[in-house]
This record gives structure tokens, C-alpha cells and sequence, in this order.
């Protein structure tokens, strides 16, 4: 007892250590999206749910063979003797077996299967809709914390470049070059960056807690992403095509092919429902012997001598049945009318899907260019405004002026390209290109 205690905690630790390790390493965009597709309580749902469908499946093609049935049972009886004596008693027994099997039924069976069948499929295709949902989110947070983690560096640089100007200013004041309310200036744009930089690393750390908590990973600080160095080569000046990407999307999307099994499920429940019309027939056999208390033969000349096999054949025809029939092949139509409008309207949200996908990618690019531009020449002015400022040329006003427009100029610029590379890898995603960095 006391070893499968200690063995059993053994297995706890060396999982937990595993676990510690795992979070404690690198992960890559792809490991993040395998780790998340694994745990993800959806998806394992969406697993649980095909196994089902294999389970009615077989159910369904077991309907095709004979179902065999076998009953014995003993009883006591109790009768009144002749001349009013008492009663008395005796023993019995019935052995019986029975089989039967379906004949003909309008192909109900055979439907029945392929719909079973079907469920497999749709259920398939609802799986891989789910997995490509989770990953999609996974993506977009693995691209915040990048997004976050540069905003940090960012950050810090701009407060090593004010922390040297602070440093020139103090010797300025020193000297009386420059006034007081000048030098404080600066050290309050100083102040103004470190709390700036407090809130990134908050947001930083908010990403992250995002990102490990949509993996279904258990928070940790010690949770860090390979950064893939997206600097060079970020616009690459894409003309996307509507109806090129979506001719493409509607032959490997789930949701596409999940509403066309669907609609296929539906047309076979109206050939199930229209099946209650026709005649059904049916083979059966059976065999069975029985013993009696009462009689003097002994118990298995009873039982052998008992001994009656049968056969028949059994035709149900549907005469009057209120209306059951009509009904179910009614709601059969209209299920399948409901199919067909279910499956144009994935069509057309993927369509309007696609559509946005590809106007993003055209007004990030337009965005991400304007906010390169801008910060080029911002970067540049404030450039000549920190010589400017070291030389004693303008006062501390105007060096904080260029300062704020380029650390403005500068976040615009991060987050427009980080908006480009999502809408780069949601088009991509359209394409079935793999969600990759």
C-alpha cells in the first residue's frame, strides 16, 4: 500500500516537473497553437462527440443482420384438486429462441446508415471549424505580446535617450545656461516615460496571461515567446483578389463542406420519413420446447420431445396512420429547405468574411506605409531637435515637442504594422496557407 502511495506521488511530481519545464521554455507560434488544440476543453467536445457518432454508426450497420433473442423460464403453478381437496402443485419450465430480420423497409435501413455516416463527416468538419477558430485566437494573442514586448523595448529607449538629455540639462543648470523650469521639463518627460513604461510591461504581462490562458496553460512568469524578428520586409505590397480567394476558401473551409454534409443529412431524413409509406417486411424464426411438472415423462424426454421450430414471414402495410407520416415527411422538407438556407448563409458570411479580409489588408498597407512615412520624418526632425538641444539652440519646450511627436509617431508605426501582419495571416488563413511566423 505504502509503495503505490509513494508511486503514486512520484507520478505527480515528475508530471509537475514536466509541466514547470514546458512553461519555462520557448515556445514558438506553432507550439502555442499545438498545445492550445490539445487542451482546448472545445475541441476535446468536438473528439467526443465524432467517437459518438462512430458508436450510432456501427449501431446503424448492425441493423442490417438478424437480432437473436433466447428467454427460459420456470414457474410453479397451483391448481384445486378433484373432490374439493386442497391444492397442488407443479412445476414448469419454457425454453424458447427467436431471430428476425428485416426484409424490405424502402431502404430506411440503408439511408439510416449513409446518415450515419454523414454524422461522422459533419462532425469532422465542425471539429476542424473549431480548431481553426482557437488557432486564429491564438495568433492574435501570440501578436499582442509581440506587439506588447516591443512597445517595452520602445519604451526603455526613449528613457535612456531622455535620461542622457536630463543629464545635459543638469549640467546646463549647473553652469545657469539654462533656467530651472527648463531643466524640469525635462526630468518631468522623464517621469512621463517611466510611467510609461510601467504600463507597458502591464500590458505586456496582460498579453501574456491572455495568451497562456487561451492555451489552457496554467499562468507562470516564467512564460516567454520566440520573437521572430518581423522588422524587414513587412508590407509586401499584396493586391488580394475577392473572388479568387474565395473560389479557394469554398473548397477547404470546414464550415463550407460541414453545411453541405448537413444539407446532405437533411435530404436523407426525407427519404427516411417517405419510407413510412411503403410496406415493410420482415423474416423471422424461432424454436422452443417446454416441460410440464404435471406430466410423468421425465424432464429432458419433456424438453426433447417438445421441440417446435417455426417460421414466418410478417408484412406490415400502412393504411391509416393520423397523419404521422405526412407530418415527419412535411418537417423532412422543411428541414431540408432550412439546410439550404443554412448552407447560402455560411457561404455568404464567408464570402463577407473574405471580403473584409481583403479590404484590411489594403487599408493596413495603405496605414502602415503613411505611419512608416511619418515616422521617418519625425525620427529625423527629432534627430536635429536633440542636437539642436544639446547645442543650447532651442529651449526645452521645443525639444519636447519633437520628443512627444516622435514617441507618437513611433507607437503608430508599431501598431500599424503589427495590425498588417494579422491581416496578412487572416487572408492567408482564408487561403488555407498555415497560420505561421
Amino acid at each position: 500500500m505504502k509503495s503505490g502511495i509513494l508511486i503514486y506521488f512520484a507520478m505527480l511530481f515528475c508530471s509537475a516537473t514536466n509541466l514547470q519545464a514546458r512553461q519555462d521554455s520557448i515556445w514558438t507560434l506553432e507550439e502555442c497553437i499545438s498545445y492550445a488544440l490539445e487542451r482546448n476543453i472545445q475541441v476535446r467536445k468536438g473528439g467526443i462527440a465524432i467517437e459518438r457518432y462512430l458508436s450510432y454508426s456501427d449501431q446503424a450497420k448492425s441493423q442490417r443482420f438478424p437480432s437473436v433473442n433466447a428467454s427460459v423460464t420456470q414457474n410453479y403453478n397451483w391448481v384445486k384438486g378433484t373432490g374439493g381437496s386442497g391444492l397442488s402443485g407443479a412445476g414448469g419450465s419454457n425454453i424458447s429462441a427467436n431471430s428476425s430480420v428485416t426484409i424490405f423497409n424502402a431502404s430506411r435501413l440503408n439511408n439510416q446508415i449513409k446518415q450515419a455516416a454523414l454524422d461522422i463527416e459533419a462532425g469532422q468538419y465542425s471539429l476542424e471549424t473549431i480548431k481553426e477558430s482557437v488557432s486564429l485566437s491564438i495568433l492574435n494573442a501570440y501578436l499582442q505580446v509581440l506587439y506588447a514586448g516591443e512597445q517595452v523595448r520602445n519604451t526603455e529607449r526613449q528613457i535612456e535617450s531622455t535620461q542622457s538629455q536630463l543629464e545635459l540639462a543638469a549640467e546646463r543648470l549647473a553652469i545657469r545656461l539654462i533656467s530651472q523650469a527648463d531643466y524640469a521639463q525635462v526630468k518631468s518627460q522623464l517621469a512621463n516615460e517611466r510611467l510609461n513604461l510601467a504600463n507597458a510591461r502591464s500590458q505586456l504581462a496582460i498579453a501574456k496571461v491572455n495568451l497562456e490562458q487561451l492555451m489552457e496553460l496554467p499562468v507562470t512568469d516564467g512564460f516567454t515567446i520566440v520573437d521572430p524578428k518581423l522588422d524587414e520586409s513587412v508590407n509586401q505590397n499584396r493586391t488580394p483578389d475577392v473572388a479568387e480567394v474565395y473560389q479557394v476558401a469554398l473548397g477547404i473551409k470546414p464550415q463550407v463542406k460541414n453545411a453541405e454534409v448537413n444539407r446532405k443529412i437533411a435530404a436523407l431524413d426525407e427519404d427516411i420519413a417517405k419510407a413510412g409509406y411503403y410496406p415493410s417486411l420482415s423474416a423471422s424464426a424461432g424454436i422452443g420446447t417446454s416441460y410440464s411438472g404435471r406430466m410423468s415423462d421425465p424432464y429432458f424426454d419433456q424438453i426433447n420431445n417438445g421441440i417446435s421450430p417455426s417460421l414466418g414471414l410478417s408484412l406490415s402495410v400502412p393504411v391509416y396512420q393520423r397523419k404521422q407520416v405526412k407530418t415527419s415527411v412535411a418537417v423532412a422538407k422543411l428541414g431540408y429547405q432550412d439546410a439550404e438556407l443554412s448552407e447560402l448563409n455560411t457561404r455568404n458570411e464567408l464570402r463577407k468574411s473574405i471580403e473584409q479580409a481583403c479590404l484590411d489588408v489594403t487599408s493596413a498597407q495603405v496605414d502602415y506605409e503613411a505611419s512608416l512615412e511619418n515616422y521617418n520624418a519625425t525620427s529625423e526632425s527629432s534627430a536635429l531637435s536633440d542636437e539642436k538641444f544639446r547645442q543650447g539652440i532651442i529651449n526645452s519646450v521645443d525639444y519636447l515637442v519633437s520628443k512627444t511627436n516622435l514617441i507618437l509617431a513611433e507607437s503608430n508605426l508599431l501598431q500599424s504594422k503589427y495590425n498588417l501582419i494579422f491581416s496578412y495571416k487572416v487572408l492567408d488563413f482564408y487561403s488555407g496557407i498555415p497560420l505561421t511566423l
